[in-house]
């Protein structure tokens, strides 16, 4: 139990740090309404947002990452990294002085780092969880020096080198998806017994995914057996009217439906068929409802994990995989065709998905977390 406990969290950066720490600490204050819980994250990043508006308090401290290149402005900015890591060690041990944490879980991003090596050389409690099935640089690191490794996928054990032997917990899935029904979910949609295809680049946009799309709904739009919607995201700016003057307008198909951002929880009980990125949020997501999936993984982040997190539902039959060097409006429909063609490897697809999923992640992430305390 972790009643009259105090716990500081660090998360930062993405919403597939920040959500994942944010479930748990909802779930131990659900289990333990007296256990004091504090958040540590940057000023800047989508913590600053996210964690004040959950209701905890969000201590900062100055830390970003290293570039990866040899330009000027990016030794410039290395240089400035060097200095904030030493810094942010000195902030993280203010912060775990008078915090005085029983146990510190770091959920991924730069500034887990700093936080958690701090209290491992303080002799607190540690613990991190790692999303990816390929960890970061920031976790890896950590594995050797924490007390407990949890992991989304056993794969990302195969990567790491763990002071102790880590847990596979999964990663939490919000409950309004896992309590989702399909069938009212397709009814309130009004897809008149249609399947649907659902597709998206993220809640930005990604441009590739866009284009393929785009190129594909223009091959289907006088295919009425079937229902597409598509996010283009918040960064996708005159996409979808440069599309119309070129000649490819959807605002008259009644089986395309197009929008900036999608309801997932209205939305993903619904698909027969999505098309997205493979962050491990959204994996999981696909996991706990059994839905099948094409995934193009983005190539733009760090240690191709997205890749990994892909191939780790490819190598079981619960997904399939188009690389963004691969991807174009010809290899998507082909793709698309192929499984709306083919219902039983549609409908297999899924359920080995679902085979995969982990709905009681939170549980086995606080079981886990209560055996250090």
């Amino acid at each position: 139990m972790l009643d009259h406990k105090r716990i500081l969290i660090a998360a930062g950066g993405t919403g597939g740090h920040i959500n994942p720490a944010l479930s748990v600490a909802g779930y131990i204050k659900e289990k333990n309404p007296d256990a004091e819980i504090v958040f540590v994250g940057t000023a800047e990043k989508m913590e600053a947002t996210l964690v004040p508006e959950a209701g905890y308090e969000l201590k900062t401290i100055e830390i970003s990452g290293f570039y990866r290149s040899f330009k000027w402005e990016d030794i410039k900015h290395n240089l400035g990294t060097l200095s904030k890591l030493l810094k942010s060690s000195f902030q993280a041990k203010k912060i775990i002085k008078e915090f005085k944490p029983d146990l510190v879980i770091g959920f991924g991003g730069y500034v887990s780092g700093p936080v958690l090596r701090m209290a491992a050389k303080m002799k607190i409690p540690t613990a991190v969880h790692e999303q990816n099935a390929y960890p970061g640089v920031t976790n890896k690191t950590l594995a050797k020096r924490v007390d407990r490794v949890m992991l989304t996928s056993e794969k990302a054990a195969d990567r790491m080198q763990c002071k102790n032997p880590p847990v596979v917990t999964g990663l939490p899935v919000r409950g309004d998806l896992l309590n989702s029904d399909r069938d009212k979910a397709k009814e309130e949609l009004g897809l008149g017994g249609k399947p649907l295809v659902l597709s998206m680049g993220g809640s930005l946009g990604a441009r590739p995914i866009n284009e393929a799309v785009f190129g594909m709904l223009a091959k289907k739009k006088d295919d009425n057996d079937c229902v597409f919607m598509h996010a283009v995201g918040k960064n996708a700016g005159s996409f979808v009217q440069d599309y119309a003057e070129k000649g490819v307008d959807f605002s008259g198909a009644e089986n395309i439906r197009i929008y900036e951002y999608i309801d997932i929880p209205k939305c993903l009980p619904a698909a027969d068929l999505v098309i997205c990125r493979s962050g491990a949020s959204t994996l999981s997501e696909l996991q706990a409802l059994g839905k099948a999936s094409i995934l193009i993984p983005s190539p733009y982040v760090a240690e191709n994990h997205q890749y990994h997190n892909a191939m780790a539902l490819v190598d079981k039959g619960a997904a399939f995989i188009i690389e963004e060097k691969d991807l174009n409006a010809d290899s998507l429909t082909e793709k698309v065709n192929e499984l709306l063609a083919d219902r039983e490897l549609l409908e297999q697809t899924g359920k080995n998905a679902a085979a995969m999923a982990v709905t009681d992640a939170r549980e086995r992430i606080y079981d886990a977390l209560c055996e250090l305390v």
